[in-house]
């Protein structure tokens, strides 16, 4: 009888690790959050540039060409370090790359700019957040790939390294 009392234990702490092994086995990636506007139109939005003396508007812009949309502040470390990549889309790629400057400071912002190189060929400002609400951002830098006809398909979260400026390279040959 005791014997068997000792076997539901052994047989539940089976059960848990097992469990634990195979979370530990599959292929998660946190930085992968999916959202509602992969294959879907562009948010239709209206804001101030910071480097131009227009206002930007979302419907004029998208939909001419594959674009590359990169939500990005001076005060976020992480879009600093990603901004390299992004100028190399720029620089390399000649890939029209649209920055949405995430409540920040608009002096600050052109300066950051003016002394890292400027791989935008526009910034709409996003002074209260409203723009990235209407993207599903949940923090910066976030970047989408926009194609030719205005409809986002691909999102990264999180600042983009050397393996996903490969992964956007390969997406943007396959919408070209």
């Amino acid at each position: 009888m005791k014997k068997q009392l000792l076997i539901i234990p052994f047989l539940l702490f089976l059960l848990i690790l097992l469990a634990f092994f195979y979370l530990l086995m599959i292929e998660r990636n946190p930085s992968s959050l999916t959202s509602n506007l992969l294959n879907k139109s562009v948010p239709k939005f209206e804001s101030e540039s910071l480097l131009k003396n227009k206002n930007f508007i979302s419907s004029e812009e998208f939909g001419n060409e594959i674009v590359l949309v990169n939500f990005f502040a001076t005060w976020c470390k992480p879009c600093r370090d990603e901004h390299e990549y992004i100028k190399r889309f720029s620089d390399e790629k000649k890939i029209r790359i649209v920055g949405i400057n995430y409540k920040d400071n608009s002096k600050k912002a052109s300066e950051w700019l003016k002394k890292l190189g400027n791989p935008y060929s526009d910034i709409p400002i996003d002074k209260n957040g409203r723009i990235a609400i209407d993207w599903g951002v949940y923090g910066i830098p976030e970047t989408f790939v926009v194609n030719s006809k205005g409809i986002i398909k691909y999102r990264h979260v999180g600042p983009i390294t050397k393996k996903v400026y490969r992964k956007i390279n390969s997406l943007i040959r396959e919408l070209e």
